[in-house]
């Protein structure tokens, strides 16, 4: 995090990382990896990666064999998410600026999605990126859904209500 915010680090509240952008809180990032249960090997879109630390813990959650693409629309963020998990030393990261499309079609299908910034609506673009058995967790507004794609096209969807985040861009 920047140094202005590091004596806050050990605070449960977002804390601004630039650019109009936030850390989510981190009770809110142990509701959302939990509810995403990423595993061992997987591969995995943090999308909206920020500074980073949802990258590093999803690095460290899906192990060497894994596999964590980083897509983040602000380049100065994109470039401080890599050099945060390069000083980490994690090789199963990369780290793209986002492009006109949601997430990152280029490496799909994903194992798991994760979005850390509030989408105005849900997004079926993220749901085509995603593998049958997946699992996307994205905040709509103020509700976190955490989606479930099944065969033939159904979804199980669970909402988690209460969450403010900033808006996705």
């Amino acid at each position: 995090m920047p140094s202005s915010v590091r004596p806050m680090a050990d605070l449960d509240i977002p804390l601004p990382i630039g650019h109009d952008q936030t850390n989510s809180q981190p009770t809110t990032v142990r509701h959302m990896l939990t509810w995403l249960d990423a595993r061992p090997s997987q591969k995995v879109l943090d999308v909206g990666s920020g500074s980073g630390w949802t990258t590093a813990l999803l690095s460290h959650i899906v192990g060497k064999d894994g596999k964590v693409y980083a897509v983040e629309r602000i380049p100065e963020l994109v470039q401080f998410g890599r050099n945060n998990c390069a000083r980490l030393d994690l090789k199963n990261v990369e780290f793209v600026v986002a492009g006109a499309h949601y997430g990152l079609p280029k490496h799909a299908p994903y194992d798991r999605i994760l979005v850390s910034a509030s989408a105005s609506e849900f997004t079926e673009e993220l749901m085509d990126q995603l593998k049958v058995g997946g699992k996307l967790v994205v905040p709509v507004q103020d509700t976190i859904f955490e989606v479930t794609k099944l065969a033939g096209g159904k979804t199980k969807v669970i909402r988690h209500p209460g969450y403010v985040f900033v808006p996705l861009i």
